[in-house]
């Protein structure tokens, strides 16, 4: 049986994404900033990997595991939802922590307080 898989690179920077996004959670969590949004964002990057993971267990010959996810999205598979909204709540995540803390500054001053 041949199992087609995506590229090395990219579960590289699939990983990195995830330990980088746990440090930063962790570390928005210690400044006690969008305690909420975290702690969800915590259980995102913890379940996405491992629900990923068993789904593509099953896919089909000649499918990599993106393909797998976007054909059982059009299935209507609930894994697949779950999947497409955990990552994108992780982008919207990322877009708040970085444009509301003081990491990114604009002339001195705060680009949003």
């Amino acid at each position: 049986m041949s199992s087609v898989s995506l590229p090395g690179w990219f579960w590289i920077i699939y990983y990195s994404f995830l330990f980088i996004t746990l440090g930063a959670l962790i570390f928005s969590l210690i400044r006690k900033r969008h305690i909420g949004m975290s702690f969800i964002s915590i259980v995102f990057v913890i379940t996405l990997p491992i629900i990923s993971l068993i789904q593509g267990i099953g896919r089909g010959e000649g499918l990599n595991e993106f393909e797998h996810l976007v054909s059982q999205l059009q299935e209507g598979a609930i894994w697949s939802l779950y999947v497409v909204v955990g990552y994108l709540f992780l982008l919207v995540w990322w877009f708040v922590f970085l444009f509301s803390s003081k990491i990114i500054k604009t002339k001195g001053k705060n680009l949003f307080k």
